[in-house]
């Protein structure tokens, strides 16, 4: 038996509509306290899937107060060795148009304060540096790029994808930052949880959905206007990506 396939939902993947046969597991603990919501058992596509909502069920946890370490060592407990998570990103360089899908390839990290490791208890003598050269699983990331070209997705098949604290946008200041550093997009909820998903041992993609121009970058349009009417096209974009690849994924 295949193991269940972790989907992350974010503001672009608020609900996952077309799982089939789904059930709520009861609110879980984990040594970590509780994750942001109730564990959603289903399939999608065939496949047996494990969703959870990163922000929780009425999107009320803050980026900042989300408990990644909770969410991911939950999705590991229920047996999951691959994790996709759907995320909603502001575009930065040209190509990162409203609208757009990305699989980022790399990471830059600008949020602090968080619980960033599954190693901060001092008498845990099972520290492991991990090797985050590169923090999206390879393998995982071309499957989304196979797929999402195959079933013609406007796309993009790298980039960075910067990470900043929030729950406030970005300033036009900090985006110009930002593109002289390299990056592509910025969210606020990739990191640390693509770090710990490297912890856990699991296999960890991010498909990101371009749903405004970053401060700056816009032609003066409001920038929560843009968002909305780009939203419900991103985040059925993704569960058209989620359709193809799932049945693709080994293990």
């Amino acid at each position: 038996m295949s193991a269940p396939i972790g989907i992350i939902g974010g503001t672009a993947l608020a609900e996952l509509a077309g799982i089939e046969e789904a059930r709520r597991a009861a609110r879980v603990n984990t040594p970590y306290g509780r994750p942001s919501g109730p564990l959603i058992h289903g399939r999608l596509a065939g496949r047996d899937v494990c969703f959870i909502m990163r922000h929780g069920p009425e999107h009320r946890i803050a980026p900042h107060r989300i408990n990644y370490r909770a969410n991911i060592r939950a999705l590991a407990d229920a047996g999951c060795h691959q994790v996709i998570a759907a995320s909603a990103v502001g575009g930065i360089s040209q190509p990162m148009r409203a609208g757009r899908l990305v699989i980022p390839d790399q990471i830059i990290d600008y949020s602090w304060g968080r619980a960033h490791s599954f190693y901060d208890d001092p008498s845990d003598a099972t520290l492991d540096h991990i090797d985050f050269t590169t923090p999206y699983a390879p393998q995982l990331r071309r499957q989304l790029i196979q797929s999402a070209a195959s079933i013609g997705l406007d796309f993009a098949a790298e980039g960075v994808h910067a990470v900043t604290q929030g729950p406030r946008l970005e300033t036009a200041a900090e985006v110009e930052r930002m593109a002289r550093d390299g990056c592509d997009i910025v969210g606020m909820t990739g990191m640390p949880e693509a770090a710990l998903a490297r912890e856990a041992g699991l296999f960890y993609a991010c498909c990101a959905v371009v749903v405004n121009a970053a401060a700056g970058r816009s032609d003066g349009a409001p920038i929560h206007a843009e968002i909305r009417t780009t939203i419900k096209q991103g985040m059925a974009d993704i569960e058209r990506l989620l359709r193809a690849v799932i049945p693709t994924l080994q293990g």
